[in-house]
């Protein structure tokens, strides 16, 4: 090329360099000043690029980061060019609540969900005529009869959680050092709810409790998580996704798509068997199956979700309201007076039971509050023609959301918003003024979650249970287990606790 082509060619490049740059600018002064969005408070940072949220989503600390600017900017804010973010009561039936006079529902953000093995959706992402026909179906299991007919599966690995750790205190006792041992009680509980949930939706556990160890598939499942989180951060550049799509771990996408093989082979496996009396998921499906119930591939897709969203939302609950009441002995001491002066035998420790326990409701509530088991938001996009929400109208394709942690921790919504206080639920004088109806750890609106009822009876079995056999102390190093990333759901490192068995003799 002579020196005239070469200018020719470096001068063309510069053009378009030149008129890129000027696109981009544009983009943001556009962000910055003319979008409908402009008058809604937030950072002028957030608001001119995607860039910032996306960073602070794959770094786990972008719910803590919204915290912060709903603080300093109030219930309603702006954190990137097309998303709000609300923490009031009032938006969650705005954003997740039934519609009425034909007004169409919000669509789910369906970034914020990973594709599927096959063309099928899951119940997670269907359109509301699908959605409809697999809630109804999927009802049947999670129905209160249900639930009765599952207490017997529940009690048998609450009972075998139980028994390994009075094992494994025994072993480490002494002449000179009664009964006790130092364990990752955060792990025992993913043992508990992972082994549950896997005999409730394929007849068979995973084996976690009496290996004390995760299963292969179980340990695929946590990687999962960072993977939605940059998936999520590059779908916001659509321009780029072929690019990124180089840095996605490989290990992880393999792991994604074991994890979706098994499930579909599972649950096929336990659809074969056509066994329709044994009270597990599959059974209540089988029995209620018909033209409008699922189809093969359709189950297969829900129960790779039934896996994650039956155990590690309740063993993470179970955690976080385990290490709150550690952290607060006379707390603590009153809901240990309260069960163990209900029951005179472990034996009457039953569904019916617990759910007299006030106290234990109490601190539940409270542990959904502090802890909520998805503690960033679900996001819903505003339907055609646009939407007023909270004071600002939001205008159509806007990202709009409530995000758990922030809302659960601001005081604009809870007097001592970052105290473990569960008397707030039980009509306590001094936090009346608290906004509680804004708590909905289990959202809200018509895609609620279907298994809300099972998640409350196990963890407050397990819990009772628990406290009635051991004394639990938190040991020094797990001090600050609180501070955790986030990717969707909870990083959760170790909780170290000593397990002391009660003497019952």
């Amino acid at each position: 090329m002579d020196s005239g082509g070469t200018y020719k060619y470096f001068g063309l490049v510069g053009l378009c360099l030149v008129l890129f740059l000027a696109y981009r600018v544009g983009i943001v002064v556009y962000n910055l000043y003319v979008h409908p969005l402009a008058r809604v408070p937030g950072p002028r940072l957030y608001a001119a690029s995607n860039i910032p949220y996306a960073w602070a989503l794959i770094g786990g600390k972008w719910t803590y980061t919204l915290k912060d600017l709903h603080d300093k900017y109030g219930p309603v804010v702006r954190f990137a060019p097309d998303d709000v973010s609300f923490i009031s009561a009032g938006a969650w039936k705005a954003i997740y609540g039934h519609r009425t006079g034909g007004e169409p529902n919000f669509e789910k953000d369906r970034r914020l969900y990973r594709g599927s093995k096959t063309d099928t959706r899951s119940i997670l992402v269907a359109g509301d005529a699908d959605h409809s026909r697999m809630r109804r179906s999927l009802a049947h299991a999670f129905s209160e009869k249900a639930l009765r007919g599952q207490e017997d599966i529940m009690q048998g690995y609450i009972g075998l959680l139980v028994k390994r750790m009075r094992e494994i205190a025994s072993s480490s006792s002494s002449p000179t050092s009664p009964a006790a041992a130092v364990v990752d009680l955060a792990k025992w509980y993913n043992f508990t709810t992972f082994d549950l949930i896997g005999d409730l939706a394929f007849g068979e556990p995973f084996g976690c409790l009496q290996s004390g160890g995760y299963h292969p598939w179980v340990a695929m499942i946590f990687g999962g998580f960072k993977l939605s989180a940059f998936n999520q951060a590059r779908k916001r550049f659509p321009w780029l996704m072929p690019l990124t799509q180089h840095f996605l771990p490989k290990r992880l996408l393999t792991q994604q798509g074991q994890h979706f093989q098994m499930s579909f082979d599972k649950a096929k496996g336990r659809a074969v068997s056509g066994v329709k009396d044994r009270e597990d998921f599959m059974s209540y499906i089988l029995r209620h199956n018909d033209e409008r119930g699922l189809t093969p591939d359709e189950i297969g897709e829900n129960s790779n979700i039934l896996i994650v969203a039956g155990s590690e939302t309740t063993a993470s609950l179970l955690s976080g309201t385990t290490y709150y009441l550690l952290r607060n002995p006379d707390t603590y001491k009153r809901l240990v007076a309260e069960i163990r002066s209900s029951f005179d035998k472990e034996s009457d420790i039953n569904l019916v039971a617990v759910g007299n326990l006030k106290y234990l409701l109490a601190c539940l509530d409270e542990g959904l509050r502090l802890y909520p088991p998805v503690p960033s938001a679900l996001g819903r996009n505003v339907a055609a023609g646009g939407k007023e929400i909270e004071g600002f109208f939001i205008p159509e394709n806007t990202t709009v959301s409530v995000p758990h942690w922030p809302a659960y921790h601001s005081e604009y919504n809870f007097h001592r918003a970052d105290d473990f206080c569960p008397q707030r639920w039980l009509g306590d004088a001094e936090f009346a003024n608290d906004n509680k109806d804004v708590l909905q750890p289990f959202q809200f609106g018509p895609r609620n979650c279907l298994g809300k009822s099972l998640a409350y009876a196990e963890m407050r079995l397990i819990l009772a249970r628990m406290l009635w056999n051991f004394d639990l102390e938190l040991q020094p190093q797990s001090v600050g287990w609180e501070k955790q990333l986030i990717f969707n759901f909870w990083e959760k490192g170790p909780m170290y606790v000593k397990v002391i068995p009660r003497r019952l003799d």
